[in-house]
Protein backbone atom coordinates (compact mmCIF):
# COMPACT_ATOMS: atom_id res chain seq x y z
CA UNK A 1 0.00 0.00 0.00
CA UNK A 2 1.14 3.23 -0.85
CA UNK A 3 1.10 6.50 1.46
CA UNK A 4 2.73 9.70 0.99
CA UNK A 5 0.08 9.93 -1.84
CA UNK A 6 -2.56 13.09 -2.33
CA UNK A 7 -5.20 10.34 -3.51
CA UNK A 8 -7.97 11.52 -1.50
CA UNK A 9 -6.21 9.69 2.29
CA UNK A 10 -6.94 6.33 0.22
CA UNK A 11 -3.71 4.15 -0.33
CA UNK A 12 -2.76 3.23 -3.96
CA UNK A 13 -2.48 -0.07 -5.20
CA UNK A 14 0.63 -2.02 -3.96
CA UNK A 15 3.30 -2.16 -6.45
CA UNK A 16 4.30 -5.54 -8.32
CA UNK A 17 8.04 -5.02 -7.04
CA UNK A 18 6.89 -5.00 -3.26
CA UNK A 19 4.62 -8.58 -3.63
CA UNK A 20 7.95 -10.31 -3.31
CA UNK A 21 8.38 -8.89 0.04
CA UNK A 22 5.31 -9.68 1.05
CA UNK A 23 6.06 -13.18 2.46
CA UNK A 24 9.22 -12.53 3.87
CA UNK A 25 8.32 -9.59 5.99
CA UNK A 26 5.15 -11.13 7.17
CA UNK A 27 7.37 -13.95 8.68
CA UNK A 28 9.68 -11.27 10.49
CA UNK A 29 6.32 -9.74 12.18
CA UNK A 30 5.72 -13.35 13.94
CA UNK A 31 8.86 -12.87 15.69
CA UNK A 32 9.15 -9.38 16.94
CA UNK A 33 8.65 -9.80 20.58
CA UNK A 34 9.85 -6.32 21.27
CA UNK A 35 8.26 -2.97 21.82
CA UNK A 36 10.64 -0.95 20.06
CA UNK A 37 9.79 3.09 20.56
CA UNK A 38 9.11 4.96 17.36
CA UNK A 39 9.65 8.89 16.95
CA UNK A 40 7.93 10.17 13.54
CA UNK A 41 8.70 14.07 12.79
CA UNK A 42 6.14 14.44 10.72
CA UNK A 43 4.19 17.63 10.24
CA UNK A 44 1.48 15.65 7.54
CA UNK A 45 -1.03 14.91 9.84
CA UNK A 46 -3.39 13.05 8.08
CA UNK A 47 0.50 10.95 6.34
CA UNK A 48 1.10 10.43 10.89
CA UNK A 49 -1.69 9.49 11.32
CA UNK A 50 -2.08 6.24 8.92
CA UNK A 51 1.60 5.71 9.57
CA UNK A 52 0.84 5.16 13.36
CA UNK A 53 -2.02 3.25 12.97
CA UNK A 54 -0.05 1.11 10.56
CA UNK A 55 3.07 0.19 12.70
CA UNK A 56 0.98 0.36 15.79
CA UNK A 57 -0.63 -2.77 13.96
CA UNK A 58 2.81 -4.02 14.14
CA UNK A 59 3.15 -3.40 17.50
CA UNK A 60 5.41 -0.54 17.55
CA UNK A 61 4.89 2.39 19.87
CA UNK A 62 4.39 5.32 17.48
CA UNK A 63 4.59 9.17 19.13
CA UNK A 64 4.80 12.49 16.61
CA UNK A 65 6.13 15.83 17.90
CA UNK A 66 3.75 18.35 19.46
CA UNK A 67 6.06 21.83 18.90
CA UNK A 68 8.13 21.26 16.25
CA UNK A 69 10.28 24.28 18.09
CA UNK A 70 11.19 21.65 20.11
CA UNK A 71 11.84 18.84 18.57
CA UNK A 72 15.06 17.90 20.38
CA UNK A 73 13.37 18.35 24.28
CA UNK A 74 10.96 15.89 22.64
CA UNK A 75 13.45 13.60 21.49
CA UNK A 76 15.66 13.61 24.59
CA UNK A 77 12.76 13.02 26.88
CA UNK A 78 10.92 10.32 24.72
CA UNK A 79 14.18 8.33 23.90
CA UNK A 80 13.15 6.13 21.15
CA UNK A 81 14.72 3.35 19.42
CA UNK A 82 13.99 5.01 15.94
CA UNK A 83 13.61 8.27 14.06
CA UNK A 84 12.15 8.56 11.15
CA UNK A 85 12.25 12.52 9.99
CA UNK A 86 10.98 14.65 6.71
CA UNK A 87 13.01 17.32 5.49
CA UNK A 88 10.25 20.24 5.07
CA UNK A 89 9.11 20.66 8.69
CA UNK A 90 7.56 24.12 10.21
CA UNK A 91 10.92 26.19 11.99
CA UNK A 92 13.28 24.25 11.07
CA UNK A 93 14.18 21.33 8.42
CA UNK A 94 15.20 17.80 9.24
CA UNK A 95 18.73 18.35 8.39
CA UNK A 96 18.69 20.74 11.17
CA UNK A 97 17.36 18.18 13.57
CA UNK A 98 18.99 15.56 12.02
CA UNK A 99 21.93 17.03 12.48
CA UNK A 100 21.20 17.89 16.11
CA UNK A 101 20.17 14.59 17.44
CA UNK A 102 22.76 12.73 15.66
CA UNK A 103 25.21 15.21 17.74
CA UNK A 104 23.50 13.89 21.03
CA UNK A 105 22.75 10.06 19.99
CA UNK A 106 23.70 7.38 17.89
CA UNK A 107 19.73 6.14 17.40
CA UNK A 108 18.95 5.33 14.15
CA UNK A 109 17.36 7.66 11.38
CA UNK A 110 15.35 7.13 8.49
CA UNK A 111 14.71 10.26 5.93
CA UNK A 112 11.23 9.88 4.87
CA UNK A 113 10.61 12.55 2.07
CA UNK A 114 9.18 13.44 -1.14
CA UNK A 115 12.44 15.10 -2.41
CA UNK A 116 13.86 13.59 -4.79
CA UNK A 117 16.93 15.41 -5.72
CA UNK A 118 20.11 12.84 -5.17
CA UNK A 119 21.81 16.15 -3.19
CA UNK A 120 18.82 15.49 -0.47
CA UNK A 121 20.07 11.78 -0.09
CA UNK A 122 23.71 12.57 -0.17
CA UNK A 123 23.09 15.44 3.05
CA UNK A 124 20.89 12.88 5.01
CA UNK A 125 23.68 10.15 4.89
CA UNK A 126 26.62 13.00 5.38
CA UNK A 127 24.37 13.82 8.31
CA UNK A 128 24.55 10.07 10.00
CA UNK A 129 20.74 8.89 8.40
CA UNK A 130 20.56 5.48 8.14
CA UNK A 131 18.45 5.30 5.25
CA UNK A 132 16.28 7.25 2.93
CA UNK A 133 12.72 6.59 1.45
CA UNK A 134 11.08 8.45 -0.84
CA UNK A 135 7.19 9.69 -0.63
CA UNK A 136 5.27 8.14 -1.59
CA UNK A 137 6.19 4.96 -0.46
CA UNK A 138 4.87 1.83 -0.11
CA UNK A 139 3.73 0.38 3.16
CA UNK A 140 5.57 -2.88 3.06
CA UNK A 141 8.84 -1.34 1.97
CA UNK A 142 8.54 0.68 5.06
CA UNK A 143 8.26 -1.81 7.34
CA UNK A 144 11.08 -3.80 5.91
CA UNK A 145 13.33 -1.11 5.80
CA UNK A 146 12.47 -0.31 9.79
CA UNK A 147 12.80 -4.19 10.35
CA UNK A 148 16.33 -4.16 8.27
CA UNK A 149 17.50 -1.40 10.53
CA UNK A 150 16.01 -2.31 14.01
CA UNK A 151 17.96 -6.02 13.66
CA UNK A 152 20.84 -4.53 12.30
CA UNK A 153 21.00 -2.14 15.41
CA UNK A 154 19.62 -3.90 18.28
CA UNK A 155 20.27 -7.75 17.20
CA UNK A 156 23.84 -7.36 15.89
CA UNK A 157 25.16 -5.20 18.60
CA UNK A 158 24.21 -8.82 21.23
CA UNK A 159 25.59 -10.77 19.12
CA UNK A 160 29.23 -9.31 18.96
CA UNK A 161 32.22 -9.36 21.01
CA UNK A 162 32.56 -6.21 23.18
CA UNK A 163 36.02 -5.03 21.64
CA UNK A 164 38.73 -5.50 19.16
CA UNK A 165 41.68 -4.01 18.35
CA UNK A 166 43.21 -2.64 14.54
CA UNK A 167 46.41 -0.70 13.61
CA UNK A 168 46.85 -0.05 17.00
CA UNK A 169 42.75 1.29 18.06
CA UNK A 170 40.68 -0.46 20.23
CA UNK A 171 37.46 -0.79 18.94
CA UNK A 172 34.27 -0.79 20.95
CA UNK A 173 31.29 -2.60 19.35
CA UNK A 174 29.11 -2.16 22.38
CA UNK A 175 29.73 1.51 22.70
CA UNK A 176 30.00 2.08 19.23
CA UNK A 177 33.88 4.17 19.56
CA UNK A 178 37.16 3.77 18.31
CA UNK A 179 39.45 4.72 20.55
CA UNK A 180 43.41 5.68 19.42
CA UNK A 181 45.84 6.59 22.20
CA UNK A 182 43.93 9.23 24.31
CA UNK A 183 41.68 9.77 21.53
CA UNK A 184 37.71 8.88 20.80
CA UNK A 185 35.39 8.84 18.01
CA UNK A 186 31.92 7.60 17.98
CA UNK A 187 30.00 6.43 15.22
CA UNK A 188 27.13 6.27 14.02
CA UNK A 189 25.43 2.37 14.07
CA UNK A 190 25.56 2.03 9.85
CA UNK A 191 29.61 3.23 10.09
CA UNK A 192 30.44 0.69 12.78
CA UNK A 193 28.82 -1.39 11.05
CA UNK A 194 30.63 -1.06 7.86
CA UNK A 195 33.70 -1.09 9.70
CA UNK A 196 32.94 -4.40 11.60
CA UNK A 197 32.01 -5.89 7.85
CA UNK A 198 35.25 -4.78 6.72
CA UNK A 199 37.49 -6.14 9.71
CA UNK A 200 35.85 -9.65 9.55
CA UNK A 201 37.37 -10.05 5.82
CA UNK A 202 40.57 -8.22 6.50
CA UNK A 203 42.82 -7.60 3.90
CA UNK A 204 40.35 -8.85 1.76
CA UNK A 205 38.08 -7.12 -0.89
CA UNK A 206 34.45 -6.78 0.14
CA UNK A 207 32.43 -6.60 -2.48
CA UNK A 208 30.04 -3.35 -2.59
CA UNK A 209 27.11 -6.13 -3.35
CA UNK A 210 27.66 -7.82 -0.19
CA UNK A 211 27.92 -4.55 1.84
CA UNK A 212 24.49 -3.07 -0.21
CA UNK A 213 22.82 -6.47 1.37
CA UNK A 214 24.30 -6.72 4.55
CA UNK A 215 23.04 -2.79 5.63
CA UNK A 216 19.99 -2.68 3.65
CA UNK A 217 18.85 -5.86 2.59
CA UNK A 218 17.44 -5.49 -0.50
CA UNK A 219 19.90 -3.54 -2.98
CA UNK A 220 16.86 -2.65 -5.75
CA UNK A 221 15.60 -0.01 -3.11
CA UNK A 222 19.28 1.33 -2.06
CA UNK A 223 21.60 3.90 -4.60
CA UNK A 224 24.76 2.43 -5.39
CA UNK A 225 25.77 6.37 -4.14
CA UNK A 226 24.23 5.40 -0.76
CA UNK A 227 27.29 2.96 -0.04
CA UNK A 228 29.89 5.33 -1.20
CA UNK A 229 28.38 8.24 0.95
CA UNK A 230 28.41 6.31 4.11
CA UNK A 231 32.38 4.49 3.22
CA UNK A 232 33.56 8.37 2.40
CA UNK A 233 31.59 9.63 5.69
CA UNK A 234 33.48 6.71 7.98
CA UNK A 235 36.85 7.18 6.29
CA UNK A 236 36.68 10.59 7.23
CA UNK A 237 35.90 9.60 11.00
CA UNK A 238 38.78 7.46 10.71
CA UNK A 239 40.36 10.20 9.33
CA UNK A 240 40.75 11.86 12.80
CA UNK A 241 42.52 8.62 14.27
CA UNK A 242 44.94 8.14 11.47
CA UNK A 243 43.41 5.53 9.91
CA UNK A 244 41.25 6.27 6.94
CA UNK A 245 44.17 5.60 5.36
CA UNK A 246 43.66 1.61 6.16
CA UNK A 247 40.12 1.51 4.38
CA UNK A 248 41.03 1.49 0.56
CA UNK A 249 38.33 1.11 -2.51
CA UNK A 250 39.14 -1.26 -5.20
CA UNK A 251 37.15 0.08 -7.98
CA UNK A 252 34.76 -2.06 -9.66
CA UNK A 253 34.93 -4.55 -6.84
CA UNK A 254 34.49 -2.99 -3.40
CA UNK A 255 36.17 -2.06 -0.10
CA UNK A 256 39.31 -3.57 1.85
CA UNK A 257 40.26 -2.89 5.42
CA UNK A 258 44.32 -3.57 5.61
CA UNK A 259 46.04 -4.29 8.52
CA UNK A 260 49.11 -2.17 9.31
CA UNK A 261 52.42 -5.01 9.15
CA UNK A 262 53.07 -3.16 12.68
CA UNK A 263 50.40 -4.37 14.48
CA UNK A 264 49.74 -7.30 12.68
CA UNK A 265 49.62 -10.64 14.83
CA UNK A 266 47.28 -12.88 13.23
Amino acid sequence: MQLGAAENGAFASEAPACRCFLSSIYSIRCVVTLMFKLLIIEDDYALFQEVKERLTGWSYEVHGIRDFRMVLQEFTALKPDLVMIDIQLPYFDGFHWCRLIRSHSSVPIIFLSSRDHPTDMVMSMQLGADDYIQKPFHFDVLIAKIQAVLRRVYQYNTEQIELRSWCGAMIDYKKNTVTKGSHTITLTKNEMFILVRLLEQKNRIVPRETLIESLWEDSRFISDNTLTVNVNRLRKRLDELDLGRYIETKVGQGYMAMEDEAFRHD
